[in-house]
This record gives structure tokens, C-alpha cells and sequence, in this order.
């Protein structure tokens, strides 16, 4: 029981390492800031952070939330990215173990939550993360060669169908960037389960897109990438089951 315990410490712990970085990716990359040379600082006075502010959740509950040098608010995101990243990387090794598809999700987990941020801000999902997650695909490929057809399938399965509707629309239905998504997720999970993520995302997508309407009385524009990678998630997760309970209330 121990042992199982401090794993799971270190991988949290791990984890909100990881989600510390995605916040730095999330900033500046939209800002077309140097992801290594710029130090890290205050968005409201530069205080250029020293290592102790630096810690994971930790620093920030320690300073209330709040600047060191000028007390300015600090953004809430900071410490929700983090955690989040933790407990994602706690489900998906809770789900599959110590296993090549653990190592794969969890960075694919990360790849999702920070382009779904950086997407819900800007409308846009950098081309970098899709060339990430496609990588990871390949990776997967290489390693389940016996169902290589699957994964093949998965490229187009879904993004030929969305890039069809791109052209047509002129980028009015879809963007660009959730056609590239679309693809690179199929490589990694296969057709079946990109198939899946993609309903699931849209009938999310959906939902919510009505509930904020709703609630502040005004339209807004749907950026999909945040309702495609909750789908993506999902399906990573529990797609296979899914699918079987529903071919068996088919009968298949």
C-alpha cells in the first residue's frame, strides 16, 4: 500500500511540475514569447521570480494568491492548470497502469489542456500541439504495429470529413486548427475512438455553448478546441467501453 501511495505522490507531484510549464506555454506562446531565454515574471510590476515562487501550487498558496513585490492578484489559472494536471496524470495511471498508453495520455492530457486554454482565449490552437500530438500517435503506431490499419483510418476518419467541410465553409463552420486536431488525435486513438470524441465533443460543445447564451444573454463565438480535447479526454479514457455497451444494446 505504501509503495502505491508514494507513486502516486510523485506522480502528482510530477504532474503539477508539468502543469507549471503549461501555464508558461499558455502565456507566451500566444504572445510569440521565447519559451526559455524570457524569465519568469510578474505580469504587473516584471518582478522577476525567484526559484521559491516558483513552486508548483505550493507558491502560490503561500503568497495568498498574490504578487511578492507589488501584491497584484495573480490569475487563478495558475494553480487550477497545475492541479488539473496532476489529477489528470492520477486518472490515467489509475485507468491503465503502469503501460505505454499511461506515458502517451498523460502527455497527450497535457498537449489538450493547454491548447484548450490558449484556444478559449484566442480562437486559435497552435499548429505545435497538433504536431505533438501527432508525434505521440506515431509513437503509438510504433508500438501497436498489429493494429497499425486502425490508427491509419483514425488520420482521416474524422479530419477528411471536417476538412471537406472547412473548404467549403471557407473556415466559416470549422477552424483549421480542430480539422489538424481532429488528425492527429485519430492517429493516436484510432478511428473508433476519434470517432467517439468527436460526437462527444460536439454534443458538449453544444450544451454549453447554449448554458453561456443563456446565462449572459449574448451570443458568443464557439471555439471548439476546449469541447473536442474534453471529448478526446473521454474517449482516451473510456471510449473502448463506451463503444461495446453500445454495439451491445445493437446487438453486435
Amino acid at each position: 500500500m505504501f509503495p502505491a501511495i508514494l507513486f502516486y505522490m510523485i506522480l502528482f507531484a510530477y504532474g503539477i511540475v508539468i502543469g507549471s510549464f503549461l501555464n508558461v506555454l499558455i502565456y507566451r506562446i500566444p504572445k510569440k514569447e521565447n519559451l526559455v531565454m524570457t524569465r519568469s515574471h510578474c505580469m504587473s510590476c516584471g518582478y522577476q521570480l525567484r526559484w521559491f515562487d516558483l513552486i508548483p501550487l505550493f507558491s502560490y498558496l503561500a503568497l495568498g494568491g498574490k504578487c511578492r513585490k507589488c501584491k497584484e492578484k495573480l490569475s487563478i489559472q495558475y494553480p487550477l492548470v497545475e492541479g488539473l494536471n496532476g489529477v489528470l496524470y492520477l486518472v490515467v495511471f489509475a485507468r491503465y497502469g503502469l503501460s505505454i498508453e499511461s506515458l502517451l495520455y498523460c502527455l497527450l492530457f497535457s498537449a489538450l489542456l493547454a491548447l484548450s486554454v490558449i484556444d478559449f482565449r484566442t480562437y486559435e490552437i497552435p499548429i505545435g500541439f497538433n504536431y505533438f500530438i501527432l508525434a505521440l500517435g506515431l509513437i503509438r503506431v510504433a508500438t501497436d504495429m498489429e493494429h497499425w490499419t486502425e490508427y491509419a483510418v483514425g488520420l482521416v476518419a474524422v479530419s477528411l470529413v471536417l476538412y471537406l467541410l472547412y473548404r467549403l465553409s471557407n473556415g466559416a463552420a470549422i477552424g483549421g486548427g480542430d480539422v489538424r486536431l481532429m488528425g492527429a488525435t485519430g492517429l493516436l486513438l484510432g478511428w473508433q475512438r476519434n470517432v467517439l470524441a468527436f460526437l462527444l465533443g460536439c454534443i458538449i460543445g453544444s450544451v454549453i455553448h447554449v448554458i453561456r447564451m443563456k446565462v449572459s444573454k449574448q451570443g458568443h463565438v464557439l471555439a471548439m478546441g476546449p469541447y473536442l480535447s474534453l471529448g478526446v479526454a473521454i474517449s482516451a479514457l473510456w471510449g473502448s467501453e463506451m463503444i461495446a455497451w453500445y454495439l451491445g444494446l445493437l446487438g453486435f
